[in-house]
């Protein structure tokens, strides 16, 4: 409901990251410690994030097809073939696998790079939109969330064409 869209794209360099999976399968401090591995051994890394007005202005779909054909192809140099996660549109030199985070480790790895620098960016933007909770709630609509939104409205940084930010809570603080 706030926040950037976030993708990333890794190429590692044949190292071994005990526990990477599926950014959505581990624990806060899994995917930090993960993090940390993952930009050991990763031969390169780009990430591409979209802020909340331009997913209002095109789409979440299109956000997600602009940032991670974008993240990809910035490491085109780096490797022999590209694969994503889902089932996106991303040309033909893009092979979209659903659930591909949870079968190669490159994907796992660029998973859980957007994942901890989204929270990130999400523990910053707390600071400068105070009430909200996004230190905690990382912008996704919990109840904490959904009452700041009542109470507060939205803020610059919220998803003004999602529904439950639209719905009755007033024009952007």
């Amino acid at each position: 409901m706030a926040g950037p869209l976030v993708a990333a794209a890794v190429v590692l360099d044949g190292g071994i990251i005990p526990d990477l999976n599926d950014s959505k399968t581990l624990s806060l401090a899994a995917r930090e410690r993960i993090l940390g591995e993952v930009l050991e051994n990763a031969a390169a890394v780009s990430v591409v994030a979209l802020p909340a007005w331009w997913i209002d202005d095109n789409g979440v779909g299109a956000a997600n097809r602009r940032a991670l054909s974008r993240a990809i192809s910035l490491l085109e140099p780096h490797y022999g073939c590209a694969l994503a996660d889902g089932n996106l549109k991303l040309g033909s030199a893009v092979r979209c696998m659903p659930r591909a985070d949870s079968k190669s480790a490159a994907v796992a790895a660029g998973s859980v790079v957007a994942k901890v620098l989204r929270d990130y960016a999400m523990g910053a933007l707390s600071e400068t939109h105070a009430g909200y909770g996004f230190e905690r709630n990382r912008g996704y609509g919990t109840r904490e969330h959904l009452a700041a939104l009542r109470e507060l409205g939205p803020c610059r940084v919220h998803r003004l064409s999602y529904a439950g930010v639209r719905e009755g809570v007033g024009e952007p603080a």
